[in-house]
């Protein structure tokens, strides 16, 4: 007998559209963003009207929920992690958000090797429990259009990466996580 030893988690869209509307987190293999940490990112972002949104290592896709809940045109999403896959797209359906938002199956470099795209925003939120991978998020730099974001969160002691060009302009602790932020 094959049982499915998930966890099923309820999270909710905070504000925008969506505001009070929840989706499942089914996988135990992520580590969601929590809802303090991401009101604090969308309150820090401000206006997010129009803009397109690529959510790196998305997890439960929260961020991207969040992100068209609150106006983004479209949102991105890149995971490798097959339960992950699973309850993102059920929640895409549950949600109506097919034509908002797209789900990429496939490593975080592999999206890089294969994309042509170009995002306002570029959300980078990769697992705290396995090493950062710096030179993937290095490679992060061309997909952000000019005078666009990548916001990084990381461990509060981890080291901020060097771009080429992106310059940090805002950095915020929240408990263990600090959310980084370069234009």
């Amino acid at each position: 007998m094959n049982q499915d030893h998930s966890i099923r988690n309820d999270m909710r869209i905070i504000s925008g559209q969506l505001k009070g509307q929840t989706f499942n987190n089914i996988s135990n293999t992520t580590h969601p963003m929590s809802e303090k940490i991401r009101g604090g990112l969308f309150n820090i972002l401000g206006d997010i009207e129009g803009l397109a949104l690529l959510d790196c290592y998305a997890g439960t896709g929260a961020i991207a929920f969040e992100a068209v809940s609150r106006g983004a045109e479209s949102a991105v999403l890149v995971e490798s992690n097959k339960k992950a896959q699973k309850s993102i797209a059920d929640n895409i359906r549950s949600l109506n958000l097919e034509t908002k938002i797209k789900l990429v199956s496939n490593s975080v470099s592999g999206f890089i090797n294969s994309n042509d795209q170009s995002f306002n925003l570029v959300v980078c939120d990769p697992p705290f429990d396995q090493p950062i991978d710096i030179e993937t998020i290095l490679r992060l730099e061309p997909l952000v259009k000019l005078g666009g974001l990548l916001i990084l969160s990381l461990p509060k002691n981890c080291n901020d990466p060097k771009f080429k060009t992106l310059v940090e302009i805002k950095s915020k602790i929240y408990g263990e996580a600090r959310l980084v932020f370069f234009r």
